[in-house]
């Protein structure tokens, strides 16, 4: 766990956990209807566990920080497709239990997320510059 300093390191934690919450919905929908011979090793969505880092005891700062990606407890679609390769012996595939509009929206939560950080991010930094600048 790196120190929390200052906004900029809240802001590049922010930055960092919607960056994983992004990736884990892209791996979603990269695996959104695949199949599998077994409802155990079909294909289950991920979600990462945030948790909030305090910089010190008392002090109100705080940054968020993906702890782990969890499967979420979904069962998988059964479908009869005896022609498939995948089938099992009865011939059954299970297809991911991926919702594509569920993480569409997970999705433009988590890039709307990031986006409005950086924009504070790059706010503040025009603001300090210009702070600076009001003695020359």
């Amino acid at each position: 766990m790196t120190e929390i300093r200052n906004v900029f390191d809240l802001g590049g934690r922010a930055l960092s956990a919607q960056m994983q919450r992004l990736n884990a919905t892209a791996s979603n929908l990269a695996n959104a209807g695949t199949v599998s011979g077994s409802a155990e090793t079909a294909f289950r969505p991920l979600r990462p566990v945030f948790v909030v880092d305090e910089a010190r005891p008392g002090s109100g700062l705080a940054a968020p920080r993906a702890d782990r990606i969890v499967a979420l407890d979904r069962e998988p679609a059964r479908m009869f497709r005896p022609d498939h390769p995948h089938a099992d012996a009865d011939g059954f595939v299970y297809e991911a239990a991926v919702h594509v509009e569920e993480e569409m929206v997970e999705m433009l939560e988590a890039s709307r997320a990031y986006q409005n950080t950086l924009e504070a991010m790059s706010t503040l930094r025009m603001l300090m510059t210009r702070t600076l600048s009001m003695g020359e």
